[in-house]
C-alpha cells in the first residue's frame, strides 16, 4: 500500500474514532499532534511513516477515557494496522511508541530510544502546553467532574504510574502535577524552544487564576 493511501485511511479511521470526544482527546487533539511530529521530523533521519502513524494513532483506546483499560490502545492499533497488511516490524515499531509515550507521573521517568520516539513524545506534549493545554485540562475536568479548584487539596508529585493514574485531584492541581514538568521534559530542541513560551502562558494564566481568587501557590 503506498504511504499516502495508508495516512489518509488512517486518518479517517480516527476521525470516526474521535469526532464525538468531549474530553480534549478528539480528532483536532490528533490533528495538531500529527502536524506537530511532521514539524519536528522535518530534516532528520526518521522512519516517517513510523511518526505519522504513531500520532495518528496514540490517543486510540487510550486509558484514560476508556475506564482505565491499560490494553485497548494496544489492541485496537494492531487490530487496525493488521487490515490494512501493514508489516509486522512497522507495527510493532507503531505500538513500542505509543505504548511508551504518555507521562506517567512526577516521578516516574520513562526511557525513550528511538527518535522517532521522541518526536511523537514530544509532539503529543506540546499539545498539552499554552492556551490549547489550558483548555484542553478544563475540558477533560470537566467531562469527569473533576473539581476545578479546591484550595484544600495540594498538588501531589506521584511516585509510580499507578498511583498517577488513580489518582484524585482538580484541574488547577494538575497544572503542577504535569503540564508545568513537561517543558523541561522535551527532548528535541525545536519541541523545547516551542514549550519556552507556552510555558510561560500557563504561569500567566495561573498567577491571574490565583489573583483572582484571592489565593496563593
Amino acid at each position: 500500500m503506498v504511504d499516502s493511501d495508508l495516512i489518509a485511511k488512517t486518518v479517517e479511521y480516527v476521525k470516526e474514532k474521535m469526532s464525538l470526544d468531549s474530553t480534549g482527546h478528539d480528532w483536532w487533539h490528533v490533528y495538531r499532534v500529527w502536524e506537530n511530529a511532521k514539524m519536528l521530523m522535518k530534516g532528520e533521519q526518521v522512519n516517517t511513516i513510523v511518526i505519522e502513524l504513531a500520532a495518528l494513532l496514540h490517543d486510540i483506546g487510550d486509558y484514560k477515557i476508556n475506564n482505565n483499560d491499560l490494553n485497548l490502545s494496544d489492541q485496537l492499533v494492531k487490530k487496525w494496522l493488521n487490515e490494512q497488511n501493514i508489516e509486522k516490524q512497522i507495527i510493532k515499531k507503531v505500538c513500542d511508541i505509543i505504548n511508551t509515550i504518555s507521562f506517567k507521573g512526577a516521578r516516574t521517568k520513562g526511557k525513550l530510544i528511538s527518535l522517532e520516539s521522541k518526536i511523537v513524545q514530544d509532539a503529543d506534549r506540546l499539545d498539552a502546553l499554552g492556551a490549547i493545554g489550558i483548555a484542553r485540562a478544563f475540558a477533560f475536568g470537566g467531562a469527569f467532574k473533576q473539581k476545578m479548584y479546591d484550595p484544600s487539596m495540594e498538588p501531589i508529585y506521584h511516585n509510580s504510574f499507578l498511583e498517577y493514574m488513580n489518582r484524585e485531584t482538580t484541574t488547577i492541581n494538575h497544572f503542577y502535577e504535569k503540564l508545568l514538568l513537561l517543558k523541561d521534559l522535551m527532548n528535541t530542541k525545536q519541541a523545547k524552544s516551542i514549550a519556552i513560551e507556552r510555558h510561560r502562558y500557563m504561569q500567566l494564566f495561573l498567577e491571574t487564576f490565583f489573583e483572582e481568587t484571592k489565593s496563593k501557590r
